[in-house]
């Protein structure tokens, strides 16, 4: 599933209209030094600064790693028309080998990603770490389609128009990919 998870994570990727000025790039690094969240076949928890929300996901694919992928988050300062942060959590676990839709739930944001690898199902559990602000987000929500192509394509996804934002995700799963 972590193949297919990916390849429609974020191809499917729920995203938020909100408003925003002033755009902070923080330490996602297009380079070829990436600075990885995770190493294959390993479990992580990455979260955004307290205020920010993420804007950009880059992943690498790597069948020779048990099908897994290399993981990097960039996070953005929550726009001043959102207000502050009320609360945060962290949502229930999308189990590995299932195909799962989630969004955050409370109008909230996705700050952050918690992941295990199980390698009985090459496959990953996710979990979001949403964020919800004292003031409501203005959006209409949408799948969009443009990440990966294929579920062995690594990925690149940056929201390009700084306000938008990732609000969940959905996969599906396949026994046979993997």
């Amino acid at each position: 599933m972590d193949l297919v998870l990916l390849c429609v994570f974020l191809p499917l990727v729920t995203v938020a209209w909100g408003q925003y000025g002033d755009y902070y790039y923080g330490p996602y690094n297009h380079g070829d030094n990436d600075e990885w969240v995770n190493v294959y076949r390993q479990g992580f928890n990455f979260q955004c600064p307290h205020g920010q929300v993420i804007v950009a996901v880059r992943s690498v694919f790597s069948k020779k790693e048990g099908s897994d992928r290399l993981w990097n988050y960039a996070c953005m300062p929550a726009p001043q028309s959102l207000g502050e942060p009320t609360e945060c959590w962290w949502e229930e676990i999308n189990r590995a080998g299932s195909e799962w839709y989630q969004t955050c739930s409370n109008n909230g944001l996705v700050a952050g990603f918690q992941s295990q690898y199980f390698p009985s199902v090459l496959d990953r559990e996710w979990q979001f770490y949403c964020c919800r602000y004292s003031r409501r987000c203005p959006y209409s929500c949408w799948l969009t389609t443009e990440y990966p192509g294929h579920y062995g394509e690594d990925m690149d996804m940056m929201m390009y128009t700084y306000d938008y934002y990732i609000r969940g995700a959905t996969t599906t799963f396949s026994a046979v990919d993997r």
